[in-house]
């Protein structure tokens, strides 16, 4: 506990002390899901009947209570039903399933001044018993009580159900053996500009890696440590490929149409310099042959064993917007994420759209079922002092910000949970003593 006064305010006058007390955490995983309703609740409003909330607390060791769930106004009702609410175990008791939770009904007012109805206590314990005559809660006012000698109560609360689940990490399923499947797609679109020239963002600078180099370097070197063969295909979209200047939308960058894999992120680098030699930039900048490639491997494997992250780094405007679409709806069902980098100075209207956060991408009237596209605009994060060691690790940790909740995501909406962890390797001749 530690506590300290305020800095001084107007004309030396004391602010008042705050005032921080610290509890450690316990490390339970579980959250729990329920739902309540009230009746007969204290008619407090002068017109109409009550707008009732409820406000839960969970009791910290010192005997304090913290604040720990609001539920929603049900408007004019003394019987109201609320939503169904998930909150984790250790917010409402640290894990500690006897703890006392105190829970406060009221009736909401617009000027904030809300009426106290009554209280009640109970504990996980008492919760974790589901809907039955343990769960139904006298609500108590007890400046009332003290008043009035026939009180009974303020109206009874009623738990409707209750259910447990456990939240695994993304590192869990890491630890029990799901693999991170990284693939580069590459504009090769002649917006880029020629690559011979210092003005092309293929620009091949022998001291400095041009904004797709580096784009792919930030951002793939943090994904391979995730996997674990650290082979990965590499491909190239919008270019005329010899010897008969086809136009090809996934080539791979290493000219081997069987096998495009790429030996680290070394290996995808030297791959995307030697294509630049042989390729002719072109166009258009159609997305979705990329989005289907990745998305035909990640249908073959829907158990949780494997994951598909999806790098895409373009100059702009795309193409093929409604094929792109409804190749992200078609890959939301799959365990598989999408990372836009824009390069250059384009405008990047349409990614951004591509990018869920906002409005979920739809096609053919068909939602995305999660969001699994991610878009930065690399020009925000060149550092202005030129230190791209600064900018690719400002870079690579915003794009892959979202990687972990879109793999959660999958496997939560599959009912897939993580592998035990193996133990520890020991090496052979070394026993693990017990102390």
């Amino acid at each position: 506990m530690a506590s300290g006064p305020l800095p001084w305010g107007i004309q030396g006058k004391k602010c008042g002390t705050i005032v921080l007390s610290a509890e450690e955490l316990s490390n339970c995983r579980d959250s729990a899901t329920m739902q309540f309703c009230a009746n007969k609740l204290d008619k407090k409003d002068f017109f109409g009947k009550s707008d009732p909330f409820m406000v839960f607390y969970r009791s910290n060791e010192d005997g304090t209570f913290t604040i720990c769930h609001k539920t929603e106004v049900v408007k004019n009702t003394l019987n109201p039903v609320w939503q169904p609410f998930a909150i984790p175990v250790r917010a409402l008791c640290n894990g500690d399933y006897d703890r006392t939770i105190k829970v406060e009904v009221y009736d909401w007012d617009r000027d904030g001044s809300h009426d106290f109805i009554g209280d009640f206590t109970t504990s996980y314990r008492e919760l974790a018993r589901g809907q039955s005559q343990f769960n139904v809660y006298e609500v108590i006012n007890t400046k009332k009580k003290m008043k009035k000698k026939k009180y009974v109560n303020s109206g009874t609360v009623t738990l409707l159900s209750f259910s447990v689940e456990s939240e695994f990490t993304f590192l869990d399923y890491i630890k029990g053996g799901t693999q991170i499947n990284f693939t580069v797609a590459i504009d090769f679109t002649a917006s880029n500009g020629n690559p011979s020239q210092s003005t092309s963002l293929h620009y091949m600078n022998p001291y400095q890696l041009n904004a797709y180099a580096m784009a792919l370097k930030a951002v793939g070197e943090i994904i391979q440590d995730y996997d674990s063969d650290k082979m990965f295909p590499a491909l190239g979209f919008g270019a005329k490929l010899p010897p008969d200047g086809r136009v090809s939308h996934e080539f791979p960058l290493n000219g081997n149409m069987e096998n495009p894999y790429c030996n680290g992120i070394e290996g995808i680098l030297e791959a995307y310099h030697q294509s630049l030699k042989t390729v002719q930039l072109y166009g258009p900048t159609n997305f979705a042959p990329v989005v289907n490639h990745v998305a035909r491997y990640a249908a073959a494997v829907q158990d949780g064993s494997q994951y598909f992250v999806l790098l895409i780094i373009t100059d702009g405007v795309i193409s093929d917007m409604a094929q792109t679409k409804e190749a992200i709806v078609n890959g939301a069902k799959l365990p598989m994420s999408i990372i836009i980098v824009g390069v250059g100075q384009a405008e990047f209207d349409a990614m951004v759209e591509l990018d869920g956060d906002d409005i979920r991408v739809s096609s053919r009237g068909k939602l995305a079922e999660r969001d699994i596209v991610q878009f930065v605009p690399f020009r925000d994060y060149m550092d202005r002092t030129g230190n791209h060691v600064l900018s690719m690790a400002r870079l690579a940790k915003d794009v892959l910000a979202e990687i972990p909740d879109q793999f959660i995501s999958y496997m939560k909406s599959r009912g897939i949970k993580p592998n035990p962890a193996p133990p520890p390797y020991t090496p052979p001749g070394h026993h693990h003593t017990l102390i």
